[in-house]
């Protein structure tokens, strides 16, 4: 979590601290630098530049701190906006914690138990909080550290004393976790992958809100959101999201906190996955 305490209050406190004056009038100047900027990087003429102005456009009206990832390997394209801020991760962490029961269960060489299924079951197609508490129980946090080493997800700082929806995230770990759910890799079995890419791709219709927004039709869809209010930065509105067709195989992330309501929230994720969509499909 970020201070509560401004930059201009920090700047400002130093200042009185060396006995140095300051006028009320210079902490309304702005001599900040701006909110950082979109950047995009893409193999296919035009196509980095038309996401940077179309992302950056439909964020320039909505309220929130947000950030944003995307790679595409049809056309080796990079989108990213804040990419190593922290965030409360809230239920997006469910696809890690499955990740994580997966990956120990190929490392003791056995399936998952019917038990375990169901669980797994609920806790990404219904999101069900339950389940994620037992499993993330079941697991302890050896076993979740492991699983983020082992994907290089080394931003990500898991919740402590059960909190697992107070795991911190990034949406550079995110991505790298996306990114090994859609291609082959050393972590996680092809099963496995398909496993959990069949779960996100069955999440109940009412929470099929965000990354998904405006895709085309025809591309395959696997998403899991997450979601939670807290007296501070007020709602907390998270999408992660695999799509594959026409021509295109990418994965998308978009973190949000600071939102008044999660409806606002929402509809500020899909405005960000809306042109993303859009311009992939044109590209």
């Amino acid at each position: 979590m970020t201070s509560g305490i401004s930059r201009r209050a920090r700047v400002l406190a130093a200042a009185v601290g060396t006995g140095v004056l300051v006028p009320l009038v210079a902490a309304a100047t702005p001599a900040f630098a701006a909110p950082p900027a979109v950047t995009c990087t893409s193999a296919r003429a035009g196509l980095a530049a038309k996401l940077q102005k179309d992302i950056t456009a439909a964020l320039a009206t909505r309220q929130g701190t947000v950030a944003v990832g995307l790679y595409d390997r049809g056309t080796d394209t990079t989108c990213t906006l804040r990419a190593t801020s922290a965030y409360d991760s809230a239920s997006v962490v469910k696809v890690t914690v499955l990740a994580t029961l997966l990956w120990d269960a190929k490392k003791s060489g056995r399936y998952l138990t019917d038990r375990e299924n169901t669980l797994a079951r609920a806790m990404i197609i219904k999101s069900d909080n339950a389940a994620t508490s037992t499993l993330w129980k079941q697991l302890g946090m050896t076993k979740i550290k492991g699983f983020l080493a082992a994907a290089g997800m080394t931003q990500t700082k898991p919740g402590a004393d059960g909190y697992w929806g107070l795991t911190q995230i990034t949406v550079t770990d995110e991505q790298k976790l996306l990114k090994l759910l859609t291609a082959k890799n050393a972590v996680l079995s092809d099963n496995s992958r398909s496993y959990i890419l069949k779960l996100m791709g069955q999440v109940v219709s009412s929470q099929r809100w965000g990354t998904p927004y405006g895709v085309p039709s025809g591309v395959t869809v696997a998403v899991k959101n997450g979601w939670l209010q807290r007296s501070s930065n007020g709602w907390r509105v998270h999408s992660v999201g695999a799509f594959k067709g026409g021509g295109h195989d990418y994965v998308m992330t978009v973190l949000s906190h600071g939102n008044s309501t999660m409806n606002y929230g929402i509809a500020t994720i899909q405005a960000v996955a809306k042109v993303i969509h859009k311009d992939l499909a044109a590209s």
